[in-house]
């Protein structure tokens, strides 16, 4: 099986990953691309591509013209190291061993709007590009037609030399969609964490990306192949709930 999550909007560049060896992403000459449109955008530019504050504008704009697609390993950094949400908080990869990370290489990508797909150890720059980001390139009018089919083909290649079948979605509706699942038929579970408020269960955001990472974190510590084994998680004090859950949708509640 294979584990997909989402990007962060932080980002941490200061701390030193001491893992190695590092990998470059599949897609760099994608995001080379993608980099050249951006680079003609000014910080007010944007700041109204991307709703972002001045200074937010102004920080990425300079990050798009320091940009390079063969990057030096001191300036950039492994992505599961380089991403600091609440996925990524709740994955707690800074003490993953070794034997752990290795797993987590062949076994979880990280869905990117500059990249396209990302390894663990696949070896990034500071960028902000959201997959729901409307850049015209000359592919098309947004991000899911520049992807096209490559990140889909590229998910169904790595399954498949797993020699698995199954996705475990923990990405965000925003991403998971370039991922075009239905039209290959690819087998997706996809984990729902939710809290119960009085007589109601409920899916509260922050809960359920701090839970998803927890979930990616119990499948790489105890290097988990079989979905069913997904069911037995039990941190934070969720549960599955078989009663609620059908074949592609896993609920998982606590309270």
């Amino acid at each position: 099986m294979l584990l997909l999550i989402s990007p962060a909007k932080r980002l941490d560049f200061d701390r030193v990953a001491d893992v190695e060896p590092c990998t470059s992403p599949q897609f760099s000459s994608e995001a080379e691309a993608l980099m050249k449109v951006l680079r003609d955008y000014s910080a007010n530019d944007l700041a109204d591509l991307m709703h972002l504050s001045p200074n937010l504008a102004a920080l990425n704009a300079a990050r798009n013209q320091e940009w390079s697609a063969n990057p030096s390993e001191e300036c950039a950094r492994p992505s599961l190291f380089a991403f600091r949400g609440d996925v990524f908080a709740g994955m707690g990869v800074d003490d993953f061993s070794l034997e752990q990370l290795e797993f987590a290489q062949g076994h979880l990508r990280i869905l990117s709007g500059l990249y396209g797909l990302l390894r663990p150890l696949d070896l990034i720059l500071p960028h902000r590009l959201e997959m729901g980001t409307k850049l015209f390139t000359k592919q098309g009018k947004n991000l899911y037609e520049f992807w096209g089919k490559k990140v889909q083909a590229a998910v169904q290649e790595q399954l498949e030399s797993l020699g698995g079948t199954e996705v475990i979605n923990l990405a965000s509706a925003e991403y998971f969609k370039v991922v075009q699942a239905k039209q290959w038929g690819a087998k997706v579970i996809t984990p729902v964490f939710q809290e119960k408020k009085g007589d109601a269960y409920k899916v509260v955001s922050i809960f359920a990306k701090k839970a998803r990472g927890l979930m990616g974190r119990h499948v790489i510590q105890n290097r988990l192949t079989n979905p069913e084994l997904l069911k037995d998680f039990a941190e934070d004090g969720y549960a599955f709930q078989p009663s609620r859950s059908d074949e592609s949708q896993w609920i998982f509640s606590r309270g």
